[in-house]
């Protein structure tokens, strides 16, 4: 068992040639999950769908469970919120065929899985020098795609009948859209004070996500590296002294082994 547990260790933290092509696998993966899901909210539950949710459901909770079984600490990783929105997802896709109906909130927590994106950011910090130097233009451009797709799947499920389908929810998307640019179209509204309260949310979290994405795109690019000598976490991406402290910095780049 020790052996196993090594393994398992391993593949998931060590730097071999094996473990990194484990770790891009299941970055794959959840990348895949997460478009699956977007795409399949908007669908009527059918034999194919329930068998797809149920396999991914298991094959989530095996990753689930490898990650804790590893983990130093666990009690701390069960608060990690991507660790929270795992097990929703999972009860989610392995609860749903015990229940008479394929609930639309159902569909809507498996949107949870796009919180995951966010682990998937740590694991490319650890193996891309590219993510590391463009890192705050890729986050703020993660944190507007996450809130998009939530507040979409929230949307659809509030102001629209679940036959709507794949329409409604384009429609829905089109609505969270215009609503975050505060473009204001009118052609789909809100008519509930939930729903209303919801467009508010909407635009005044969208404007400040817009604003980010454009300060990270256009502000001069730094580099996360800690100076060792006063902790300084950001530099120029050619930086080889802090500029705080004058510490030599070390900081990794393409070339290097």
């Amino acid at each position: 068992m020790k052996d196993v547990h090594r393994t398992v260790r391993l593949l998931y933290t060590g730097q071999s040639q094996r473990a990194r092509r484990f770790r891009y696998g299941l970055i794959a993966f959840d990348a895949l999950t997460i478009v699956y899901f977007i795409a399949t909210t908007s669908l009527p539950a059918s034999p194919v769908t329930t068998g797809l949710n149920t396999a991914l459901g298991l094959l989530i909770l095996l990753d689930f469970s490898a990650r804790l079984w590893i983990s130093e600490n666990r009690r701390r990783e069960m608060t990690r919120i991507y660790t929270l929105a795992d097990l929703i997802v999972i009860a989610s896709l392995l609860l749903a065929p015990l229940v008479a109906e394929n609930l639309a909130f159902l569909r809507v927590l498996r949107g949870l899985r796009l919180i995951h994106a966010y682990h998937l950011l740590r694991d490319l910090r650890r193996e891309s020098v590219f993510f590391r130097r463009h890192e705050d233009a890729i986050l703020a451009a993660v944190n507007l795609f996450v809130f998009i797709f939530v507040t979409t799947s929230l949307v659809f499920v509030l102001a629209f009948e679940e036959q709507a389908g794949i329409a409604g929810y384009i429609d829905a998307l089109y609505f969270t859209v215009a609503t975050l640019t505060t473009t204001g179209f009118g052609d789909i509204t809100m008519t509930t004070p939930g729903g209303r309260l919801l467009a508010v949310f909407i635009m005044v979290v969208g404007v400040a996500l817009f604003v980010q994405l454009a300060r990270a795109i256009f502000q001069p690019s730094k580099i996360r590296h800690k100076c060792t000598g006063c902790g300084l976490s950001r530099h120029d991406p050619d930086a080889i002294h802090c500029k705080h402290c004058g510490e030599a910095l070390k900081i990794e780049t393409e070339g290097s082994p």
